[in-house]
């Protein structure tokens, strides 16, 4: 579901601060572009990676008229092979879905990015460890002796060693294989692994949806710091800065967007497919179902951003030295733009 490019922050951040300085010469040159020819405030919204159900509510809001309502031209986009950080940092795109780990390099020290998460899509971490059911590793120790396709990213191994070894595990006796997943249920049917990090609400459905019988346990169970947010919308910092009445307008459409999602999750299903037609309809159907109590869950206002979650998950980073520069409280994230 996701693209997982941490080790290529390192090189987003160069390229971004090339593009930032690029785009802010332009900006006296856009000055009437800002609107479109109805008098729409125009926004660009860059996804983490093609079309799924974590961005349902924002093609919600564009379909049912929304952001319309709110004044708002909403263009939706790919992203780059950068990523939407390197859009939504350089001023090219106002918003964008990102993840709190793979921010992590980009919200403090030298390598920091003008991006702050003004949103969570989910409330919760759905992602974990699924494999072929019965095979032992319905937990984390039971990876000993397993293939488990790595990213080879520092804080995704960090994360996976740390739960086998909460787990009483030795993670040196983990198989780490270079990942080439591109399909979870082909690359376990084939054994090419035993064990894949996936996003429940699309991989772990699209195994049940395939028929494929699996076992899976998710980092928030094993250790409570790993409950991060991930995904969340991102916006470009001067944007907040200059246009704060229209972050909140957009936000507040998108919000809309969401909870007619919660309300309606078959409709909102409709309206995805439609949207991108390629997807298939009964894992959009039945992710939908799975996430409809989730992007909220227990929170009273959509979107918000639990502090003490934030940098609980950023203060592990910094105990194990896995930023080059240690991550300040409250870095990154804002619930000031988010409607009341």
């Amino acid at each position: 579901m996701r693209a997982r490019k941490d080790e290529n922050m390192k090189k987003k951040v160069l390229t971004v601060v090339l593009a930032i300085s690029m785009a802010m010469s332009l900006c006296a040159c856009q000055g009437n572009e800002k609107k479109d020819t109805k008098g729409k405030e125009k926004i660009t919204f860059v996804l983490d990676w093609t079309p799924n159900t974590n961005h349902t509510g924002l093609y919600v809001a564009e379909e049912q008229g929304y952001f319309d309502e709110a004044g708002l031209d909403v263009e939706i986009v790919q992203p780059p092979e950068d990523g939407a950080e390197a859009l939504v940092g350089a001023g090219k795109a106002q918003f964008g879905v990102s993840f709190q780990d793979t921010m992590a390099p980009a919200v403090a020290g030298e390598g920091k990015l003008p991006v702050t998460a003004v949103a969570a899509l989910i409330q919760h971490n759905t992602s974990g460890i699924v494999s072929r059911k019965g095979e032992g590793m319905e937990r984390p120790k039971g990876l000993e002796g397993k293939k488990y396709a790595t990213w080879d990213a520092p804080i995704e191994k960090a994360m996976l060693k740390n739960v086998v070894e909460q787990d009483g595990g030795n993670f040196d006796k983990v198989e780490l294989i270079p990942s080439t997943v591109t399909d979870e249920v082909s690359a376990l049917k084939s054994k090419s692994a035993d064990a894949i990090w996936i996003f429940y609400a699309w991989a772990g459905i699209a195994t049940k949806v395939a028929g494929l019988e699996t076992d899976y346990f998710a980092f928030k169970d094993i250790n409570p710091v790993f409950d991060y947010y991930t995904p969340v919308v991102i916006a470009n910092n001067e944007f907040l800065k200059e246009e704060p009445d229209t972050a909140k307008a957009f936000l507040n459409a998108l919000k809309k967007g969401y909870e007619f999602a919660i309300e309606n999750p078959d409709d909102a299903a409709d309206i995805l497919c439609k949207a991108a037609p390629e997807l298939d309809e009964e894992l959009v159907a039945a992710s939908q179902e799975y996430l409809a109590d989730r992007y909220k869950a227990e929170v009273e206002r959509w979107g918000y951003i639990d502090p003490d979650r934030w940098n609980a998950f950023y203060q592990w980073l910094n105990e194990n030295k896995l930023t080059e520069e240690e991550i300040p409280k409250d870095a990154g994230f804002s619930n000031d733009y988010l409607p009341q």
